[in-house]
């Protein structure tokens, strides 16, 4: 059977970008201590911070309510880096940018800006390295039982 042609090869990750200020967190996350056994890598904590903001009705409030009363108020030339996700998560965002709120006549707020907000959100929380740690878990968790083990 013959190989499959990469473009038709379906990328566990997609890129996105998100700015600085919440980069420099995940990043700072990435290097805790807390994030052991096993160390979660961007995709897994970017895509935590996603889950974590569209998890229910409230938290999706909270992601708009950031987009539209503190976002929206810094300088749109912020720096940004280019961070993976999983596909899964990737979804919840496209969904998001999809999303009545996000259509004509209201603004309209592209894909790194509503990552940046998921981060925001999770940054938001008491215990925010906490969340998005175990929610990580979880999405591995539910990673690995959708494909019956870990991407080799």
């Amino acid at each position: 059977m013959p190989d499959p042609i990469d473009r038709d090869v379906r990328k566990p990750t997609v890129q996105t970008g998100i700015w600085i200020g919440e980069h420099g967190w995940l990043h700072r996350l990435f290097k805790s201590p807390d994030n052991t056994s096993p160390k979660f890598r961007f995709p897994d904590l970017l895509g935590a911070c996603v889950s974590l903001a569209f998890r229910d009705t409230p938290s999706q409030r909270r992601l708009v309510e950031y987009l539209v009363t503190q976002l929206t108020l810094r300088n749109p030339r912020t720096e940004r880096r280019s961070c993976d996700i999983w596909a899964v998560q990737f979804e919840l965002v496209m969904a998001a940018h999809r999303a009545p709120w996000n259509r004509f006549p209201n603004p309209m707020f592209e894909l790194d800006q509503i990552t940046t907000a998921c981060v925001a959100v999770a940054m938001s929380l008491p215990d925010g390295h906490a969340q998005v740690l175990g929610q990580a878990r979880l999405n591995l968790r539910d990673r690995a039982s959708r494909s019956r083990g870990l991407e080799c």
